[in-house]
């Protein structure tokens, strides 16, 4: 097609397509599956997790502390607990929210053991997959990934759920080497650099290996494996009604295959609205650190922020990328629990004067924010605040961010394509109405 006649044709379908806003609100249309109060339509009930930002009084939502269970467990509590203990908790959290209760020793064995020689890609799939068909973005990759090894599977449509917990499993144990190993046959071919093959190393766990992959000295220290195991279980889930984990609700419902579902919610998380949060708090900190002289002034750091929220400066969207959360009002306990360990991490990589500004920009915004806008809206900072501050602080690129979210994210999308199955029992499909009108057909002499 010539590009005289796509521009033409994309003229047509925004006349055709487009919708007056005043209608949705005439029709009482759910947009984004969410009420005029900003909470979420309710479309499933779940025993996987909770997420809570508000209360109802009085037919009023109310701001509160922010919390997420996961099998009803807080996640602060949980973090507290494996950490007391001196181990990573990645693996004993898949126990969880798969199979529905904290594994005993044995158990947890048993899993890591199930999930160590999984962990190695087959050969053929490296070469062809990732290494012939090298795509310039790693989410891209994993998708595809994700799909071709639909081909090594002897049963993919099996929709049993001894077939589909197998096959959960095999993902959650591939991912980080499909990862790994795509963002480097990435930077070789795109940016010239040594291309190398770390092979899983028996006795690491998830995120020991993925440092161990990723890495061309396969070097890591045991303060960086620990926190990239935290920042593992913060992801692992999120209730059903986010994008990604929703269209693996959707998905599945059609008794698809785990392979398709999975590449449909990975192909959720890609968007930019959902998974590149991180990645936009990096991007807006190198502008502040560019623009703000003196880090340790809080006018400056405040007439700065004011500027960004006034929509002058930076990308002039007038976002304060971290700060807010579509359910989490007062507090994002994920936050919480990540800013501790960001701290530590600044303090050990020389970095506490950056993690000083960002908690300036946490303690000044939501003022400014109600100041610029008129607003009496309670905001605090999620997760993605301080997650790309410390994947920063561990070295890793950004442009693994999103993989890395996925990477944790796999075991919430396997554990609802399971509660899909098992509860759901009809194909979603909500309603759209038509409000196109009628029209005749027209002979071609007569257009």
């Amino acid at each position: 097609m010539s590009s005289k006649f796509v521009e033409k044709a994309s003229e047509k379908i925004l006349e055709h397509n487009k919708i007056k806003r005043d209608l949705y609100t005439e029709l009482d249309v759910k947009r984004g599956l969410r009420n005029s109060d900003g909470s979420g339509v309710l479309a499933g009930l779940t025993r996987i997790s909770g997420v809570v930002g508000s209360k109802r009084e009085d037919g009023q939502l109310v701001p509160v502390d922010g919390r997420l269970r996961y099998r009803g467990i807080s996640i602060q509590d949980l973090v507290e607990g494996v950490q007391s203990e001196g181990r990573h908790g990645f693996a004993e959290v898949v126990y969880l929210l798969l199979f529905g209760e904290l594994p005993d020793a044995q158990e947890l064995k048993e899993l890591e053991d199930y999930l160590s020689p999984r962990m190695t890609l087959p050969r053929r799939l490296i070469a062809t997959n990732i290494l012939q068909y090298t795509s310039s973005n790693v989410m891209n990759a994993l998708q595809r990934v994700t799909l071709a090894l639909y081909a090594d599977d002897d049963n993919p449509d099996d929709v049993s759920l001894a077939n589909i917990t197998a096959q959960s499993l095999n993902l959650i144990a591939k991912f980080p080497a499909i990862i790994a190993y795509s963002f480097r046959a990435m930077r070789n071919k795109f940016h010239g650099e040594s291309l190398f093959i770390n092979p899983p190393k028996e006795g690491y766990d998830i995120a020991e290996n993925f440092l161990h992959m990723l890495r061309p000295s396969s070097e890591f220290t045991a303060q960086e494996a620990e926190i990239l195991d935290l920042a593992l279980i913060l992801h692992a889930e999120h209730g059903g009604g986010n994008n990604s984990s929703f269209t693996s609700h959707v998905v599945s419902s059609s008794q698809t295959d785990t392979y398709s579902a999975i590449a449909a919610a990975i192909g959720a998380l890609k968007g930019p609205l959902h998974g590149a949060a991180n990645a936009n708090v990096m991007y807006m900190m190198a502008n502040i650190k560019e623009n703000v002289k003196d880090w340790n002034d809080r006018d400056e750091i405040s007439a700065y922020i004011e500027r960004i929220i006034r929509k002058e400066v930076h990308n002039k969207t007038g976002l304060v990328y971290g700060m807010g959360h579509a359910v989490y009002t007062k507090s994002d306990p994920r936050a919480v629990v990540l800013k501790d360990k960001a701290r530590a991490l600044a303090k050990a990589k020389g970095r506490l004067d950056e993690f000083n500004l960002y908690t300036t920009i946490e303690a000044v915004t939501p003022g400014i924010f109600n100041e610029v806008k008129g607003s009496s809206k309670v905001i605090s900072p999620n997760v993605d605040f301080f997650s790309g501050f410390v994947y920063d602080m561990l070295e890793f690129p950004q442009e693994i961010y999103t993989p890395l979210f996925a990477m944790a994210r796999i075991v919430g999308w396997s554990a609802h394509r399971i509660d899909e199955l098992i509860n759901g029992g009809r194909i979603i499909r909500p309603g759209y109405k038509s409000v196109a009108g009628e029209d005749d057909f027209k002979p071609m002499s007569q257009r």
